[in-house]
C-alpha cells in the first residue's frame, strides 16, 4: 500500500512530498489496533520541532489526524473491537502516514467516533479541537463571566476556541481579516438556544479603521479582557512582512489584558522586551505558548489527552462545535494539497481515501 511522505532537503530546500510504497506487520502489537482509514486531516508540518525533539528522519509520515474503522485488535487491547468506528492523531514518532489504506495505531490514541458524525469532517476539525481545548480549559482556565479576546476568529482554530467559549458563558470579542470574514463572524449563531450572536463585537483590522487598544476597552468598561488567543504576533513595528500586517503588535496585546489576565500566544519565537514584561507585571498577566502536541510527550496526561478528544467528537456531534466544512480531496491530489498547506497557502486539507 501507499502513502505520503515528506523528504526533507539537505539545506533550506523546500521540502518534497513524495508517495512511497510501505507495508505493516503481520503481528499486531498488544495495545494496537489495525485501522482502515476513511479520512485523514493534513496540517503544516514543523520540521524544527521534529529536529528539537530529535525526531528528524529521512522521511517523515504525512496525515496524523484520522478517522475510520478498526479491522483488527492486539491480544491486551481493552477499548475497542473490529467494526467500530473511530478517530485519533497519530503521535510525532508513528511510522504510518495517515494517507495509507491500513494503518497500526496505540489504542490509547484513539476514542469512538459518534455514528452520525462524519469521517471528512471530524478529521479536518480535530487537531483545531484540541489546540482550542489546551488554549482554553488547560492554559487560560476559562470560567462563566469572562471576557476573551480572539484574534482572527474566522480562522479554523479562531472559530473554534468562539465556539467552545459561549458554550461556557464567555463574552467573545473578535478581530476580522477582510470584509467576507467580518460579515461571516458578524452572522454566528448557536446551533441551539437562544440566537443570539456568538460574538458580542468583530473589531475589522484589514481597513485601518478601528484601533484594538480603543475598541476593547470602551466593550469591557475600560477593564480590559480576560483572556487573549493569538494567530501570531508582529514582533516589530516596521520591517515586518506583508502577511503579518494585519497581525497585533506584542504591546498591543498586552496592553489589552486586565489584571489577572492571561495571553496564550502560538508565536514560537517571541521576545518580549524589559517593558512588556513590567506591564506583564504590573497587571499581575501571565503568558502560555500554545504547542498541542505535548499532550503525547507525557504518558502522565493520557487520561486528561483522551477525555479531551471524546469531548471534542461529543460537542461535535450534538451541533456545539461546527467546525468550517472543508472540500475533501480524492488520493491522488494530496501530495498538491500538502505543498498548498506547507507553504501556509492554505491552513487545512482533508484528504478522503
Amino acid at each position: 500500500m501507499k502513502g505520503l511522505y515528506c523528504r526533507v532537503g539537505v539545506s533550506d530546500a523546500e521540502p518534497k512530498f513524495v508517495i512511497q510504497e510501505t507495508t505493516l506487520p503481520e503481528v499486531l502489537g498488544s495495545h494496537q489496533v489495525r485501522v482502515q482509514v476513511k479520512a485523514c486531516g493534513l496540517s503544516a508540518l514543523d520540521l524544527k520541532l521534529l529536529e528539537d525533539v530529535g525526531m528528524q528522519r529521512d522521511l517523515i509520515p504525512i496525515g496524523r489526524e484520522v478517522a475510520g474503522v478498526v479491522l483488527q485488535v492486539g491480544p491486551k487491547v481493552a477499548f475497542f473491537q473490529p467494526e467500530d468506528e473511530v478517530v485519533g492523531i497519530l503521535p510525532l514518532d508513528s511510522p504510518c502516514s495517515g494517507l495509507c489504506d491500513t494503518i497500526d495505531i496505540d489504542e490509547h490514541y484513539l476514542v469512538q467516533k459518534p455514528e452520525k458524525l462524519s469521517s471528512v469532517c471530524v478529521a479536518g476539525a480535530l487537531h483545531d479541537g484540541l489546540c482550542a481545548y489546551t488554549a482554553l480549559h488547560t492554559h487560560a482556565h476559562m470560567a462563566a463571566g469572562h471576557t476573551l479576546l480572539v484574534l482572527d476568529g474566522a480562522s479554523s482554530f479562531g472559530l473554534m476556541c468562539i465556539q467552545l467559549a459561549c458554550y461556557h458563558g464567555v463574552k467573545v470579542l473578535t478581530t476580522s481579516h477582510s470584509q467576507q470574514k467580518h460579515t461571516f463572524l458578524e452572522q454566528l449563531r448557536p446551533s441551539v438556544g437562544v440566537q443570539e450572536p456568538l460574538v458580542a463585537r468583530v473589531i475589522p483590522v484589514f481597513d485601518d479603521s478601528s484601533d484594538l487598544l480603543p475598541v476593547v476597552m470602551e466593550e469591557t468598561g475600560g477593564l480590559g479582557v480576560d483572556i487573549v488567543i493569538d494567530s501570531g504576533v508582529r514582533l516589530q513595528e516596521d520591517k515586518e512582512p506583508e502577511e503579518t500586517k494585519l497581525l497585533p503588535h506584542k504591546h498591543d496585546i498586552i496592553s489589552v489584558l486586565g489584571v489577572g489576565g492571561h495571553w496564550v500566544t502560538s508565536h514560537q519565537d517571541l521576545q518580549l522586551d524589559p517593558p512588556d514584561c513590567r506591564l506583564l507585571y504590573l497587571k499581575s498577566a501571565s503568558l502560555s505558548f500554545l504547542n498541542p502536541e505535548v499532550w503525547m510527550a507525557s504518558s502522565a496526561q493520557q487520561g486528561r489527552y483522551l477525555h479531551i478528544l471524546k469531548d471534542i467528537v461529543e460537542k461535535m456531534s450534538t451541533g456545539v462545535l461546527r467546525p468550517q466544512p472543508e472540500d475533501a480531496v480524492p488520493l491522488y491530489e494530496a501530495t498538491v494539497a500538502m505543498e498548498t498547506v506547507q507553504r501556509h497557502q492554505k491552513k487545512k486539507a482533508v484528504v478522503q481515501l
